[in-house]
C-alpha cells in the first residue's frame, strides 16, 4: 500500500509536471539540436584524443613528435569546426526544428530553413563585443597576452570564442526569438507576399524579408541598450546559465539529476531522455574546459561511463547475474536476452520485462545505484585520482572503453567504470534475490497447479 503511495506521488508531482515540459516545443527543438550534434562532437572528439595521447602515454611522444604532430594544425581542423563552433550547429538545429514543428503543429506557411537562417542570423549580431564610451558605441580591438580580440571579434585558440561551447545558451534563445518573430510575422500576414507565378523559392525568401528585418532591429535595440550599460545580450544570457552549471557540476546538482531520472523512468517515462536534453549544452561546454584545462566530473559522457553502465539504473550487473545465476526461469530467459543489449547501455528490455517500472522490489536499488556510481565517479575525478572526460565517445561504448577514450587513455578510468559496474551489482543483490526468490515460488506453485489439473484430468 506504501509502495503505491509513493509511486502514486512521483506520478502526480514529478511524471505529469516532466511529461508536460518534454512535450514543450523549445524542449523538443533543443533534444534534436543535442542529438543532431552527436555526430560531429565524436569525430572532434577522436582527432583531439589522438592529439593528446602522448600526455597520458608518454612512450608514444617521440614517434608522434616524428608523425602525427607534423600535420597535426591541419588535422586539428576537425575538432576546431565541430567543438570549436558547436554553437552555430546548436543555433542551426534548434532555428530548423522548432520553425517545423510550428509549421506542422499550427499549419503555418513557415519554412524550416528560413527559421534557422534567421536563427544564426540573430545570433551572429550576438557576437561582436562593443564599448560605448563618449556617446559612441565602437567594436573592441585588444591585443594582449591573454586577449585577442580584432574589430569585436574575440579569437581563441580554436577560432571565434562565442562560437564555441560558451555560446550554446546563446545561441538557443536567440534561436527562439528569431523564430518566435517570423512566427509572429507569417501569423499575422506582416510579410510580402509573390504572385502564384513566382517559383517557390523565390517566395519562400521574399517571405522572410520583413521578418529579417524585424529580427535584426529587435535584436539590435536590445544589445544595443544592455552596450550602453556596459554589457551586452551574450554576457546577460551568460549569467543565469552560469549558475545553473554551477548547480548541476556540484555532488548535490549530480545526486538530484540521477534522482530524478530514476524517478521518471520507474513510472515509465524514458528519464534519460528528458533530464539530459537539459544538461546536454552543459555537459558539452564543460568538456571543453576539461580540454583547455579544468577539472570538471560532469562533462562529456560522464554518465554512460561511470554512472550507467547497461543503461539507466546502472544494470549491467544485474543483468549478468539474472542470466548465469537467477534461479527462477522468468529472470533466466529475461537475462540471457539482455546481456547483449546491456553491454552496449542498452536495457528496455530490462526496464520493461522484469519489469524495473512499478516494482516495489527494484525500486530502491534503481535509485541508489546510479548515485553511489556517481558519487564515487565524482569524487575520483574531483580529486584527481581519474583523468576528466575530454572527448566526447558513443554512448553505447561498452563498460570501461568509453572511459578509457573519453579521457584519453587514462587507464583508472577503465578501473573506475570496472568498480562502479561491481559496485552497482553489489547494491542490486539482496533485492534482486527477493525478488528472483519471490518468481521462483510463483513458478513452482503454478507447475504444481499444472501438475494437479492434470492429474484431475486423467
Amino acid at each position: 500500500m506504501e509502495n503505491n503511495k509513493v509511486f502514486g506521488l512521483l506520478e502526480k508531482y514529478l511524471m505529469g509536471p516532466m511529461g508536460k515540459i518534454s512535450q514543450l516545443k523549445v524542449v523538443r527543438s533543443v533534444m534534436a539540436a543535442g542529438m543532431a550534434t552527436i555526430p560531429f562532437t565524436i569525430v572532434g572528439s577522436m582527432f583531439l584524443v589522438l592529439n593528446i595521447l602522448p600526455d597520458t602515454m608518454k612512450f608514444l611522444k617521440p614517434f608522434f613528435d616524428s608523425t602525427f604532430f607534423r600535420i597535426s594544425d591541419l588535422y586539428m581542423l576537425a575538432n576546431k569546426c565541430t567543438m570549436g563552433i558547436l554553437a552555430l550547429y546548436f543555433c542551426l538545429v534548434i532555428g530548423y526544428e522548432y520553425t517545423n514543428i510550428f509549421a506542422e503543429e499550427e499549419g503555418l506557411n513557415l519554412n524550416p530553413l528560413n527559421g534557422a537562417l534567421l536563427s544564426m542570423f540573430a545570433f551572429f549580431m550576438t557576437i561582436p563585443e562593443l564599448l560605448f564610451k563618449d556617446g559612441k558605441m565602437s567594436l573592441i580591438t585588444q591585443i594582449s597576452k591573454d586577449t585577442n580580440i580584432v574589430n569585436g571579434w574575440n579569437i581563441g585558440g580554436d577560432g571565434v570564442t562565442r562560437l564555441g561551447t560558451t555560446g550554446i545558451f546563446t545561441a538557443i534563445i536567440m534561436a527562439v526569438i528569431a523564430v518566435r518573430i517570423y512566427r509572429f510575422c507569417v501569423k499575422h500576414n506582416i510579410v510580402i507576399k509573390m504572385p502564384e507565378s513566382v517559383p517557390a523559392g523565390v517566395s519562400r525568401s521574399f517571405t522572410a524579408l520583413v521578418p529579417a528585418f524585424a529580427v535584426a532591429f529587435i535584436v539590435l535595440l536590445i544589445d544595443g541598450a544592455f552596450i550602453a550599460l556596459g554589457t551586452d545580450i551574450f554576457k546577460v544570457i551568460a549569467v543565469p546559465f552560469s549558475f545553473v552549471s554551477k548547480l548541476t557540476n556540484s555532488w548535490g546538482g549530480i545526486l538530484v539529476i540521477y534522482f530524478l531520472i530514476s524517478a521518471l523512468w520507474i513510472v515509465g517515462i524514458h528519464g534519460a531522455n528528458i533530464v539530459t536534453s537539459f544538461l546536454t549544452p552543459i555537459i558539452l561546454s564543460n568538456m571543453q574546459l576539461n580540454m583547455q584545462g579544468a577539472n570538471i566530473p560532469f562533462a562529456g559522457e560522464f554518465q554512460n561511463s561511470f554512472v550507467i553502465m547497461g543503461g539507466s539504473g546502472a544494470t549491467l550487473g544485474l543483468t549478468i547475474f539474472i542470466a548465469f545465476l537467477a534461479k527462477s526461469q522468468q529472470l533466466k530467459v529475461l537475462g540471457r536476452a539482455g546481456v547483449v543489449p546491456s553491454l552496449f547501455n542498452i536495457n528496455e528490455p530490462m526496464i520493461f520485462g522484469l519489469p524495473i517500472i512499478y516494482n516495489p522490489y527494484l525500486a530502491i536499488p534503481f535509485f541508489l545505484a546510479p548515485m553511489a556510481c556517481a558519487s564515487t565517479a565524482y569524487w575520483a575525478i574531483k580529486l584527481h585520482i581519474v583523468s576528466p572526460i575530454l572527448a566526447q565517445v558513443p554512448w553505447p561504448s561498452p563498460i570501461g572503453i568509453g572511459a578509457f577514450i573519453g579521457t584519453a587513455g587514462d587507464f583508472r578510468a577503465a578501473l573506475l567504470a570496472l568498480f562502479n559496474g561491481v559496485l552497482a551489482l553489489l547494491i542490486y543483490l539482496p533485492f534482486i534475490k527477493v525478488y528472483d526468490k519471490k518468481l521462483l515460488k510463483e513458478e513452482q506453485e503454478n507447475a504444481s497447479d499444472d501438475f494437479d489439473a492434470e492429474s484431475l484430468a486423467i
